[in-house]
Formats: C-alpha cells, sequence, structure tokens
C-alpha cells in the first residue's frame, strides 16, 4: 500500500462495465463455477464411524436383527463411491499417480496450428480452456493466454482477460512470420494466466509445442493438459500509475505512485531510482517528464503527476512509456526497465489503456511488470 494519500482515489474500473470501445477489446463475463465436497466427504466420515460401531455385548442375536444388517450394505457401497473424494482431502503418495493429478489440476487448452506456406507465417489459434484452477478468493480465476516462439520471447501476443470463469472461451488468432526451414528448431509456449490489476499476474499453467513434432502438413486441432510453468527469468520490479484522461479538454494526466522490488544496482545492493514518462506518437518520443530521485531504495513512492496534451482524435494514435532507471552521479544512468501503456501496447499495457478511455475523467490505477528495456517499445504507427 502506498506510504502516504493519493491526490486523486485511484480506483480500477468495474468488471464487465467497459465502454463501447474497450467492449471491441475485450470478452464478456462468463459464468463462474465450482463445487464444494466437504459436506459429502464429512457425511462419508460419519457413515464410516457408524459402520464400525461394535455391537452391544448384552443384546441378543435375535433372527429379526438380521434386517439391519441388510440395509447397511447399500451404506457401504456409498461410502465406496465418494471414497475418493475423501482420499483427495489426505496428502497423495509420491510418483507418477500425484504428477497426473497435479496436471488434471490445472486445466486443459484447446489450440489450433496450421503454416500458410505462401505467406511463410504459422498459424496459431487459441480455441478454449477447461477445469482450470482457482487462483482467486472468489474460487474462480480472470484468464489470458500469452503465446510466444521460443527462443524469441520478445516478440509476443495475448489474448483477451475473461472475467470471473474456468472454463473461457477464446476463439483468437495469431500468427508468427517463420521460414519453414527454421520452423523445426523452435519450441510453441501458451501460458495461461490469472489477470490480477494490483499484483503480479499468476501462471496458472502452460502448454509446450516442439514445432519439430508437430506434422504441419494439414490443420492441427488439439486438447493438451496444462503443465506447471517454470521459472520466469529475473524479475526487474514492479510499478503502479493511474492514468486520466478528459476527452473535452484533450488532457492527459500520468500520476507514478511508487515502485516496488526493484532490480538492485547498485554496490551496496539498493539503487537511486526515479522514473522517466515519455509521450511517443508514430514510435517517436515528442515529450518528456520525470520524476525526483529517491535515494538507496527498492521499493521508492513518488505520487508526482504529468499532464500531456492529447486532442481526442489522437489518443489512439499515442503511447505512454515509464521507463526506471538508477541514477549514477559518476556514470550513465542505468535503465532498470520500462512499461508501455497505450492502443499499440498489447497485454497489460492494452488494458489499462482501454479502461481509462471508458471511464473518461476518472484515475484508473494499476500495477505492472518491468520488462527489459529492449522488449517493450511498441513498433511506429503505419
Amino acid at each position: 500500500m502506498p506510504r502516504g494519500g493519493w491526490p486523486i482515489p485511484a480506483r480500477p474500473a468495474a468488471q464487465g462495465a467497459y465502454g463501447s470501445w474497450s467492449s471491441l477489446l475485450f470478452g464478456g463475463l462468463n459464468g463462474c463455477t465450482g463445487c464444494v465436497r466437504g459436506t459429502r466427504a464429512l457425511g462419508c466420515l460419519r457413515r464410516k464411524n457408524r459402520k464400525t460401531l461394535p455391537p452391544c455385548s448384552r443384546s441378543p442375536q435375535h433372527p429379526g436383527f438380521q434386517r439391519p444388517i441388510r440395509r447397511r450394505t447399500p451404506v457401504v457401497s456409498a461410502t465406496a463411491l465418494v471414497q475418493p473424494e475423501v482420499e483427495e482431502l489426505e496428502p497423495a503418495p509420491s510418483g507418477p499417480g500425484q504428477q497426473v493429478a497435479e496436471k488434471h489440476e490445472l486445466g486443459r487448452l484447446q489450440y489450433s496450428l496450421d503454416y500458410d506456406f505462401q505467406s511463410g507465417q504459422l498459424l496459431v489459434g487459441i480455441l478454449q480452456a477447461e477445469g482450470l484452477a482457482a487462483l482467486d478468493l472468489g474460487g474462480s480465476s480472470d484468464p489470458y493466454v500469452r503465446v510466444y516462439l521460443l527462443p524469441d520471447k520478445r516478440r509476443r501476443y495475448e489474448t483477451k482477460v475473461h472475467r470471473q470463469t474456468l472454463n473461457p472461451h477464446f476463439g483468437e488468432n495469431f500468427a508468427f512470420k517463420v521460414p519453414y526451414v527454421e520452423l523445426g528448431g523452435r519450441v510453441l509456449v501458451m501460458a495461461v494466466y490469472d489477470f490480477d490489476r494490483f499484483s503480479r499476474n499468476d501462471a496458472i499453467g502452460e502448454v509446450r509445442v516442439p514445432m519439430s513434432s508437430v506434422d504441419l502438413g494439414r490443420p492441427v486441432l488439439a486438447w493438451r493438459e496444462l503443465q506447471a510453468a517454470p521459472r520466469e527469468e529475473e524479475k526487474l520490479g514492479d510499478i503502479c500509475f493511474s492514468l486520466r484522461y478528459v476527452p473535452t479538454a484533450g488532457k492527459l494526466t500520468v500520476i507514478v505512485l511508487e515502485a516496488k522490488n526493484l532490480k538492485k544496482m547498485d554496490v551496496g545492493g539498493l539503487s537511486d531510482p526515479y522514473v522517466k514518462v515519455h509521450l511517443l506518437q508514430g514510435g517517436k518520443k515528442v515529450r518528456k517528464k520525470k520524476t525526483t530521485i529517491k535515494k538507496n531504495t527498492l521499493n521508492p513512492y513518488y505520487n508526482e503527476a504529468f499532464s500531456f496534451e492529447v486532442p481526442c482524435d489522437q489518443v489512439q494514435k499515442v503511447q505512454v512509456e515509464l521507463t526506471v532507471l538508477d541514477y549514477d552521479k559518476l556514470g550513465k544512468n542505468e535503465a532498470i526497465g520500462r512499461v508501455a501503456v497505450g492502443a499499440a501496447a498489447g497485454g497489460a499495457g492494452l488494458r489499462h489503456w482501454a479502461d481509462m478511455l471508458a471511464n473518461p475523467r476518472r484515475p484508473i490505477a494499476q500495477w505492472h511488470s518491468l520488462r527489459p528495456p529492449d522488449r517493450v517499445r511498441p513498433p511506429p504507427a503505419p
């Protein structure tokens, strides 16, 4: 939480209440599903206890007592039917069986693959997922899929976020321009994440497809179980800022609030971070602002506002880039990481921009993970 009050109450946009512009970017709300096993498991345990009660030693064994014995038979079979759920409450044994259970808990993903030999493009379709792991407190998730082709992680795509569902239908297609002769050495990664506006997005699982194992002579349609995602690359830190746009005045305001867990850049294990804010148009920097320098900290607090004049007809043609740098009194200031937001930014930057446009005159705050400085700048507009 910030160490001081923000000048404008920063609230996220209400989920599922986007305006007409952002509704083109996001899928609709899907219902959330869940199951509760605690009551059934408790009933199972009670029935097991009744079954093991010893007979009363003072009661004579009259033939008429055979009827209750026969009535206990269906109870035993019912217990056997729900017994697997009781076992799920206990630690699973190690071995191949445990790995299968973990895979099932993460969910599975349906995708399609095809290769266009005329244009030299690999066509990837992200169709749907089902049975995803619930990572939110309400027993659901806000899933989206990140797609990239290893070893190049710089060029990647992301689907729209689907709110509060464990069975999202994406129906999105992406194209990677790769010569067919080079495709065999690539690995397609489709990683499913749970979107979280105010913290780091959590990985649910991923599917990795070595392209050398795929026959692209005809289209491929497949389901694959999600695997646990490996550890990501070195973390550079996170930055929180708000965006506010007033269409009538043509004014865009960026409030740099704070950063956390920044990468250590100095010998003493700390940094002297400050933030540069650039307004870009056509891939070129047209305006520049910067915050004050915060000495010897990896968790700086700024709460500094910067305004740019952006006419209403230009708001979808500009991007905002925030760069966190480590100040060096003697040498060159070194960039720690960058974040880009705008209509051409993609991913979390596109979602933040869409929320701002859907809620004019209201500041929209969001956390963003810093990316390496050479990976986030959007391509020049055509």
